[in-house]
């Protein structure tokens, strides 16, 4: 049964990766409801951001196809209740209107909204919840002639994460695989070799 999973990932930041990832959802005909970028808490390491709704059988399949990316160091999934998240919403409208007919004073506290620019033909209101909550807010204030209004992309915390920084830590710890030990000794035999 599908249902909405965040999907959390945690990249080095290199031009044309989103593109790729991008690539990853279309080829298979699945519609990206939310997509962030922004860096995280461990320097040179970005975190996207990903709403989709998807079965967890394909999502999982997709976070393996996204860490193939040689870029991508870990992706993660999660159900709506494993984490913490928000959208932001501007709202615009006319200050004339807004000022006549409703009392601005109940509506900031009222939404959580607060205003972020008051001008003689316009007013902006900034409000930031869950979709449902911003949502009410535009209901609210078409009547009054909502000239204009944005929402960004989700947010979110993966609320029993200790942050990335402590994972890249740990994998920095571990004795390296077979691979890397061999590879360090055909070096050294070639350094003699070519001595």
């Amino acid at each position: 049964m599908k249902k909405e999973f965040t999907i959390t990932v945690y990249t080095e930041n290199q031009i044309g990766l989103l593109n790729r990832i991008a690539i990853i959802f279309s080829r298979r005909k699945i519609n990206i409801e939310s997509l962030n970028t922004s860096p995280s808490e461990s320097e040179g390491i970005h975190r996207f951001t990903i709403v989709i709704n998807e079965t967890e059988e394909v999502v999982r399949k997709l976070c393996r196809q996204i860490e193939k990316q040689v870029e991508v160091l870990k992706a993660y999934y999660n159900t709506e209740d494993e984490i913490v998240w928000q959208e932001l919403a501007m709202y615009k409208v006319s200050t004339e209107a807004i000022a006549e007919k409703i009392k601005v004073e109940r509506l900031l506290r009222e939404y959580g909204a607060r205003a972020v620019v008051i001008r003689k033909d316009y007013t902006v209101f900034e409000t930031s919840g869950h979709r449902e909550e911003t949502d009410r807010l535009v209901k609210f204030l078409e009547p009054y002639g909502l000239i204009e209004f944005v929402r960004s992309a989700r947010v979110a915390i993966i609320k029993s994460s200790h942050g990335f920084h402590e994972k890249l830590k740990e994998f920095e710890q571990t004795e390296p695989g077979e691979e890397v030990i061999e590879n360090e000794y055909l070096s050294k035999q070639a350094e003699v070799f070519t001595m």
